[in-house]
C-alpha cells in the first residue's frame, strides 16, 4: 500500500463528473489497484475513489499544468468502464509504501459468535417446532451462521448480525440463492436475525420474504426476563 500526502485537485469523469479543488488530501494506492482520496475531515469515506480493475499511469505535465504549479499527473482509469481519475498533484509533503500481507478478513466478534451458539441452543425462538440442523453450514461463498428446519420439514437459513444492516440482508439473499440451486436443500427460507435491525434492512428483508428476527441478548444469557421478537 502506497500513502501519499499532497496537494492536490481531484478530477472524476464517467456517469457523474465530480471535481475537488486544491487542498491537502491523503492518497491512497492499493494493492488490488484501487485509489481513494482522504480528507482529514467531513468523512471517515474517501472523497472520491476509482475501483479496481484499473490502470494506473503518471502523465508528463504539460507546459500549463506546470505553469499552474502542477508537478505530477496521475490518471487512474477503471479496465472496465470509461470512468477516469484525473489527480493533479501541486506537492508531495509525504510518500511511503508498505506492505501490509495478506489480510485474514473480517472476524466476527465475541457478541455475534455468543448470539450464533445461544440461538442454536434457544433454536425455538425462530418458532416453535423449529429444529437445529447445524451451526456454520459451509456453502460455496461461505458458512451460514445455523441451518435449521421448520415445523413442516422446510430448511431455514439464518444470518445472525449485533446490528443489522441493508449488507447483511445482502449477504443472507447470496446465500438463499446458492441453497436454492441445491435439490437436497430447497425450498430454503430465510431468516435475519440481529440485536438491532435498521428500518432500511428490515424492509428490504421483507420485500425478498426474509424474516427478521430481533435478539435480545441479555434475556438470552439469563440475565433478564424477556423474549425475542419475530416479525
Amino acid at each position: 500500500m502506497r500513502l501519499v500526502v499532497a496537494r492536490c485537485s481531484v478530477d472524476y469523469a464517467g456517469r457523474l463528473s465530480a471535481h475537488l479543488p486544491l487542498a491537502t488530501r491523503l492518497l491512497v494506492v492499493k494493492a488490488d489497484g484501487s485509489v481513494l482520496v482522504h480528507s482529514d475531515s467531513l468523512s471517515y469515506k474517501p472523497l472520491n475513489w476509482m475501483s479496481p480493475p484499473t490502470t494506473f499511469t503518471i502523465d508528463e505535465v504539460d507546459e500549463e499544468r506546470a505553469e499552474a504549479g502542477v508537478v505530477e499527473l496521475w490518471r487512474v482509469a477503471n479496465a472496465k468502464t470509461a470512468d477516469l481519475l484525473v489527480i493533479s498533484i501541486h506537492e508531495i509533503l509525504h510518500d511511503s509504501s508498505h506492505d501490509l500481507g495478506v489480510d485474514p478478513g473480517l472476524q466476527k466478534d465475541g457478541v455475534e459468535a455468543d448470539l450464533q451458539r445461544l440461538l442454536a441452543e434457544q433454536i425455538e425462538l425462530l418458532g416453535d417446532g423449529h429444529t437445529l440442523v447445524r451451526r456454520e453450514y459451509m456453502t460455496a461463498i461461505g458458512p451460514v451462521d445455523i441451518l435449521a428446519k421448520d415445523p413442516s420439514g422446510v430448511s431455514v437459513a439464518v444470518e445472525i448480525k449485533r446490528r443489522g444492516d441493508i449488507d447483511g440482508v445482502e449477504q443472507l439473499t447470496r446465500y438463499l440463492e446458492l441453497m436454492n440451486r441445491d435439490p437436497l436443500l430447497a425450498p430454503v427460507a430465510g431468516v435475519f436475525a440481529a440485536q438491532e435491525i435498521k428500518p432500511q434492512a428490515r424492509t428490504l428483508a421483507e420485500d425478498r420474504g426474509i424474516r427478521c428476527l430481533v435478539l435480545d441478548y441479555d434475556a438470552m444469557r439469563g440475565l433478564e426476563t424477556g423474549h425475542s421478537r419475530l416479525f
